[in-house]
């Protein structure tokens, strides 16, 4: 739970969708994984530059080849009554977006995309990580503008694969074969 006067549950019980739409609209992101309530604070400078180059390159990307779409926080991803987040970003494909695209999205996306700061960086590798894979998403990206480095998960059967490592110091790229041929240059990426 927050630390905040937000909607609290009695130990042992789970919050839900219900509890979660009373949650307030004040600037924060507000999640529910597995009925437990996190609170996230605005972003940084950082944190909002490295987003707005991932969407600029993946839209740009998807105004050539027009295959899917990408969307930015805040849009909530309603996996079930007790697991709705809002990554920073993802994508979904026109048939993927078919199925789940609603108000919200209702189900896994392809790819979604968290960028880390101090306050979410150790929740973006393990508890949301765990999330999507339980859900199904394919890759999840978790983009660390601090150090300049992108961990990248991709599905490998029921699981996450092993982790690949991508910085900026390295000169490397990011690439997916969910959008082929589309190279994003970490020096862009992180470039503030």
């Amino acid at each position: 739970m927050s630390g905040s006067d937000e909607v609290k549950a009695p130990a042992g019980v789970k919050l839900t969708y219900d509890d979660y739409v009373l949650f307030p609209e004040d600037g924060q992101r507000h999640e529910l994984i597995d009925g437990e309530h996190y609170v996230t604070p605005t972003p940084k400078i950082s944190h909002q530059a490295t987003s707005g180059n991932l969407h600029w390159l993946i839209r740009s990307y998807l105004e050539e080849h027009p295959i899917g779409h990408v969307y930015c926080a805040p849009l909530d991803v309603i996996f079930s009554n007790y697991d709705v987040v809002e990554p920073d970003l993802l994508y979904l494909s026109n048939e993927r977006a078919a199925e789940v695209l609603r108000d919200w999205v209702h189900g896994p996306p392809e790819l979604v995309v968290e960028i880390a700061s101090p306050s979410t960086r150790k929740r973006d590798e393990t508890i949301k990580r765990r999330l999507y894979e339980r859900w199904g998403v394919s890759e999840c990206w978790v983009v660390d503008p601090e150090v300049e480095r992108v961990r990248i998960y991709r599905r490998a059967g029921d699981a996450f694969g092993r982790a690949e490592e991508r910085s900026r110091e390295a000169n490397e790229s990011l690439t997916t074969p969910l959008l082929p041929g589309l190279v994003m240059p970490l020096t862009t990426v992180f470039k503030q």
